[in-house]
């Protein structure tokens, strides 16, 4: 066989329903040999492994990883990156797949635009139904700077499309430190993950490419569970927030920053079932986040949000922002 062109990597936990679809879609892709997936199963408890092994004839560069324990989301797709040989890398989670020539149109473009990474559309599938989701960039098909694409802060840019499958990305940014996923992070893991990206790559294109099948609303994603694991995204973002203050131009992004974080937070804060004793900690650890920071960039970004997130960033709000420090709500707008 020719060199794998393309490492795809896979991880799933309990993900023997779908990932025979994930895996049946990844069959002729690219031309034969070409292809590298490289599975990761988190600690199945199912027939994961099963499912996957049984495809070793229809994929022949299959390499697949069993954790005993599960690890996590970002560990998990870690190991997979060790595990991948090949120039070009990609990520598909377990319970999505692929639309066909997907991959190839997104390695013709990662070359003939000679770019560090290509990001693309993706199409959500929510109980049967499509919407196409569009990466927020109107220039397409061109190389571009990936931090000039950070803000506004007040509308949806690049850093607000953390999705890692929705493109493919070249080896050297693995090899820079630049791919990797905080370990144990179960939720939020893509968050400082491409807040770095942006920051940090040199160069990267999008493309009207939406070939990635997204599914939304399994019963068993950490989307539609209430626990501890909830409360990541306040470590994903203190990440966040010392990858912007170490940044020449920190001082720029950082009210991008503040409008995302507490945009995610009020959502987190609305979640229905969320225990008192997690809304609690949410609270604690967001003012602990916040404290120090800009107290009128505070103030003024959170109520420029829509009345009901307002309404419920109240409470960190008025914990962080000293009351002489609070101005006039602003005209709201859609965070």
């Amino acid at each position: 066989m020719t060199s794998p062109r393309l490492s795809l990597v896979l991880p799933g936990k309990d993900v023997a329903p779908w990932v025979g679809d994930a895996l049946s879609s990844l069959v002729d892709q690219l031309p034969a040999g070409e292809l590298e997936v490289v599975v990761v199963d988190d600690g199945s408890t199912d027939q994961t492994s099963e499912v996957v092994s049984s495809f070793a004839d229809r994929l022949p560069r299959l390499v697949l990883h069993r954790n005993e324990e599960p690890s996590g989301l970002a560990t998990a797709r870690n190991t997979g990156l060790g595990l991948a040989t090949a120039p070009l890398i990609g990520f598909l989670d377990g319970d999505d797949w692929l639309a066909r020539g997907h991959l190839a149109r997104l390695v013709a473009a990662v070359e003939e635009l000679d770019v560090d990474f290509v990001r693309c559309d993706h199409v959500r599938v929510t109980a049967g139904r499509r919407q196409l989701v569009r990466a927020p960039m109107a220039v397409r098909g061109r190389r571009l700077d990936p931090r000039d694409a950070i803000l506004p802060a007040d509308d949806s840019s690049m850093v607000d499309y953390p999705y890692a499958w929705a493109g493919i990305f070249r080896r050297s940014m693995l090899e820079e430190g630049l791919l990797h996923f905080h370990d144990g992070l179960h939720t939020a893991e893509d968050r400082p993950w491409i807040w770095r990206l942006m920051l940090q790559a040199r160069s990267y294109a999008v493309v009207s490419s939406p070939g990635v099948m997204y599914r939304r609303g399994l019963s068993g994603s950490l989307t539609q569970i209430v626990d501890r694991r909830q409360l990541d995204f306040l470590r994903a973002y203190r990440l966040c927030f010392a990858l912007v203050d170490a940044d020449h131009a920190g001082s720029s992004f950082e009210p991008k920053l503040v409008r995302q974080f507490l945009a995610v937070l009020a959502s987190q804060l609305a979640r229905q079932g969320l225990p008192r004793e997690l809304h609690a900690a949410m609270v604690r650890e967001s003012v602990a986040i916040l404290g120090g920071r800009d107290p009128e960039v505070l103030w003024s970004t959170g109520l420029a949000m829509d009345e009901k997130r307002r309404q419920r960033l109240q409470p960190v709000l008025r914990r962080v922002v000293p009351a002489g420090r609070r101005g006039a709500a602003p005209v709201a707008v859609n965070a």
